[in-house]
Formats: structure tokens, sequence, C-alpha cells
């Protein structure tokens, strides 16, 4: 496939801003799906008359969030709608037509900013469902592969009989954090989340550690940086996700009465649930995301750069 060709990329009512930005690193075009609720508020989801051509070329990039639940409908109903279209499906009451088409082949990449239910990947208690694998099996239905932006635990989708591209926004983050925050430290909130902090820490070329959580009594849990003086030093705590902030502001907490002159929180995936924000802006100097969810309101690292990534090395991979 000559990779010149403005291949698309498609979008719901929720990631439409990502997606065209991902299309303008890709060199692609932008098309949003109709996308939108019922009165009773149940989704509708159309391939527009004027992007059913495109839909058709191949590939085509799909990108859809599977947060928060709205999210997982419309995803399917997207999937379901391109995969109609691509296969000449196009039957309708209206009698528009052509309604049938010639099958143009595999070629749908979903691309997800975030992976909602990925917490539930194992069966703790007997009758449980396990979440992450059925949303996995229903996504799974009309796709050709799968591109997932810093997935905490990627074992997840480890039955996945589909090609996946893991991706990570690290090298954003670290690029926006060396620009606007120029940190002495990076620091990991818990041992879990080591591996990005460290990526982060060495794409800064700046120092590096992990928060011990050491209980001092039944009511008392200590955070400091294992063998780390951050006395007089801006430091930033880098994660995959920040969701109820409580773990980073008591970290704050504990390295600024260490002698930190700023604590900064930085994380892919900003959930920021219960009031988070709030409560961060006083114990942080400042609270740093990507736009993985659209409705953060503290999304000031693009995402688009890691995803483009996953979709040329998925497209490779897949021969597309």
């Amino acid at each position: 496939m000559n990779r010149g060709e403005r291949l698309p990329v498609v979008s719901g009512s929720i990631d439409g801003n990502l997606a065209a930005e991902l299309a303008k690193k890709l060199g692609w075009e932008h098309h949003a799906l109709v996308a939108r609720r019922f009165p009773d508020s149940e989704a509708y989801v159309r391939v527009p008359v004027n992007s059913i051509e495109a839909v058709r070329s191949e590939p085509v990039i799909v990108v859809a969030t599977t947060f928060p639940d709205d999210g997982i409908v419309e995803a399917l109903l997207m999937l379901e709608a391109i995969h109609d279209v691509r296969t000449g499906n196009l039957t309708n009451l209206k009698g528009e037509g052509p309604e049938q088409l010639d099958n143009v082949g595999p070629g749908i990449i979903l691309a997800v900013p975030y992976f909602g239910y990925s917490r539930q990947d194992k069966r703790f208690q007997r009758g449980e469902v396990v979440s992450a694998s059925l949303i996995v099996r229903l996504l799974a239905r009309h796709i050709d592969g799968l591109i997932v932006l810093d997935l905490h635990a990627p074992s997840v989708l480890d039955n996945l009989e589909k090609p996946i591209e893991f991706v990570s926004a690290m090298p954003e983050i670290a690029d926006y954090l060396k620009s606007n925050v120029n940190p002495d430290f990076i620091l990991s909130p818990d041992k879990g989340a080591i591996e990005r902090a460290s990526h982060v820490a060495n794409l800064i070329d700046c120092k590096f550690s992990y928060l011990e959580k050491t209980r001092i009594d039944a009511h008392t849990i200590e955070h400091k940086p294992k063998d780390l003086d951050v006395q007089g030093a801006v430091v930033a705590i880098v994660d995959d996700m920040i969701s109820t902030g409580g773990t980073i502001c008591k970290a704050s907490d504990a390295l600024l009465s260490q002698g930190a002159k700023e604590v900064h929180a930085a994380c892919t995936h900003g959930l920021f649930t219960g009031g988070a924000i709030t409560r961060l802006d006083e114990h942080v100097s400042g609270v740093h995301a990507t736009d993985s969810i659209a409705s953060n309101p503290r999304a000031l690292v693009s995402s688009a750069s890691a995803l483009a990534r996953g979709v040329n090395n998925l497209l490779e991979r897949l021969n597309l």
C-alpha cells in the first residue's frame, strides 16, 4: 500500500479531537461518524454518505475509548457500522443505493486511548465476571488489530487472538516535563510504576527513585524516596493513571516535609474521580496529564504521537 494515501481515521462523539490530531500526525483524513443519543439516551451511530468510500479504503483506524460505559456502547456500534460498510452491506429501508458492494477485506484497526475495565482481569471471588475478558471479546469481534495506550497490566489482553500494539505516552510526558517543569528528580509512587517513571527519568536525563511506604504504627504510613535527598529539589511523580489522587497527595506532603521545593504529578490517564483535582491542587504544584480521556480538565500532553507510532508499527506487522 502507498502510505502517501490519505487514509481514514474515524471517531464518534467522544474522541473527536484526539482522532483529528492523530490523523494530522499520520497525514491522513479525519472522518467524524454521526454519533448521537436518542431522547431516552440510547446511542445511535452512522457512517455518513460522504465517508463511505473512505471507510472502504485500506485500512481504517477507529479511535474509541472504553470509558465511561457510554464509550463501550459507542465503540461497539462504530465497529459494527464500519464492518457493515466494509463488507458491502449497505441495505436500508429508504432504498438508497447501491445497497450491496464488494467486501474490501480486513483492515479495521481499533486504537484505544484508555482501556476501561482493565482492573478486573481475574476472578477474585466465585461468581464474579472477568470484566476485562468480556470487553475484549466484544471489541475483538470486528477488528483486525488493536492499539492500546499505557495499559496498566498488558496481561489483561493475553487471550486476545488478534495482533496488539502496546504504546506509551511516556516519551511525550518526558518532553513536556522537561520543557515546562524541568524536574530534578522523577519519582514512581510505588514499585509497580517503576518501569514507566524510570523511562521518563532516562529521557530527561535526571535522577530517579521510587517511594517506599513504611508503616510507623496502625494509623500512620510514611512515604519516603528510596536513597534520595529531595532537599531544594523540583520533583515530578509519574504514573500511568491518577484516579482519586490520594496516594499522590500523601506522597507530595511527605516530599515537601523532606525539603522538596516543588512537587508535580504527571500521568497518561487522568481519571480524577471524586474531586481529585481540587484535592491535588491543595497538595501539588501542578497536575499534568495526556488527552487520553476526553473529559480530563488537565489534558496538557497530546497522546496522538504515541498512537501514531502504534498505528505505523501495527500496519507494518499486518502488511496492510
